[in-house]
């Protein structure tokens, strides 16, 4: 969700660089089921317009609509949405509503902390209560200095009686393509379009750019011995899809330090344990737990046969490493969908 909440910040302030003012709608409790979970966020502008979602859509239009009081008065409200009789979610969702106009010194702050790949917690004070409750609104905790999310907030002093929502945020998930091939720009797009910071990392003498990879937030065109490891922790993933065996080697090899969550190798199941092979022989003192994190062939069996599809396969296979789940058809699932 990181990435959700990066993108409201980034919009609410190309909106206030023009006049147009903000609410902030989270999702801060939820009774019985629902679509999404609490800490879920939605960024509602003056205008009308509105980025991101806190449902599949049927909850939005009253987000909107229940907006216009905070923006008259600019005072936080909470606002319930009860989807049993309206959508069979079964739930009852609580909405914080509150006026979004973070300081100068939080757009800093959080900045910084991006770059640097740490770790923020959203707090955020709120009643089981409809309507406009004393105290109630977000703060953000980056290191050991708590900035709120409302200007004229600038003490966190909140009813007793309050309930908190307490939101841990690690870093924004990371993918490194390492490979430039039209494959490579495939699983770019579609890595991109689920949220994730792309970073290209191709071969010294490549002739392509950041421009022939949409989503992409950098391109690096450097050798094996020259990449950048420092930033690889365990919120990113790896692909390496050079289609070279000595470069992946090599890569794979420069890599032997990092903690990456997922390593993928493309090819088939003989590429991978040749490479393996050879790897170990170049780091004999590599540990296991390094090597559990290389699949290969990379991606889920779902009969991927395009490069696009391909791509689908991997980030599905992504996904599943990184929140630890055994990938299975819904319907066979027993029990809740979400844990």
């Amino acid at each position: 969700m990181t990435h959700e909440f990066k993108d409201i910040v980034n919009q609410a302030g190309i909106a206030g660089e023009k006049g147009v003012k903000s609410v902030l709608a989270s999702v801060v409790a939820l009774d019985g089921s629902s679509y999404r979970k609490p800490g879920v966020r939605m960024l509602i502008l003056e205008n009308g317009k509105m980025i991101g979602a806190v449902s599949g859509g049927c909850v939005e239009k009253e987000i909107l609509l229940q907006s216009e009081s905070v923006f008259k008065t600019g005072t936080s409200k909470i606002m319930t949405y009860d989807g049993r009789y309206r959508l069979g979610c079964e739930g009852v969702l609580y909405i914080l509503l509150e006026i979004f106009e973070p300081s100068g010194a939080f757009k800093e702050a959080f900045s910084n902390c991006l770059e640097e790949r740490h770790s923020f917690e959203i707090r955020s004070y709120f009643d089981k209560k409809e309507g406009f409750v004393s105290g109630i609104g977000s703060w953000v905790k980056i290191k050991d200095a708590l900035f709120p999310l409302q200007s004229h907030s600038q003490n966190q002093k909140t009813n007793s009686k309050l309930s908190l929502f307490k939101q841990n945020m690690p870093p924004c998930f990371k993918l490194v393509i390492i490979g430039a091939e039209h494959d490579a720009v495939q699983l770019c797009k579609y890595a991109a379009l689920t949220g994730w910071e792309v970073a290209i990392i191709s071969g010294p003498s490549e002739s392509k750019s950041i421009a022939n990879f949409p989503g992409a937030i950098s391109f690096q065109a450097v050798s094996a011995e020259h990449m950048e490891t420092i930033s690889i922790d365990d919120q990113t993933a790896i692909v390496l899809m050079t289609h070279n065996f000595a470069n992946d080697l090599r890569y794979l090899v420069q890599l032997k330090d990092t903690n990456p969550v997922y390593i993928g190798l493309l090819g088939p199941s003989k590429r991978r344990d040749d490479l393996l092979s050879q790897f170990i022989e170049y780091c004999p003192e590599i540990e296991d737990a390094f090597l559990d994190t290389i699949h290969g062939p990379a991606g889920i069996n779902i009969g991927s046969e395009t490069p696009q599809e391909i791509a689908v396969s991997i980030v599905s296979e992504i996904l599943s490493v990184a929140r630890k789940q055994d990938p299975i058809s819904l319907s066979k699932k027993t029990g809740k969908i979400h844990s």
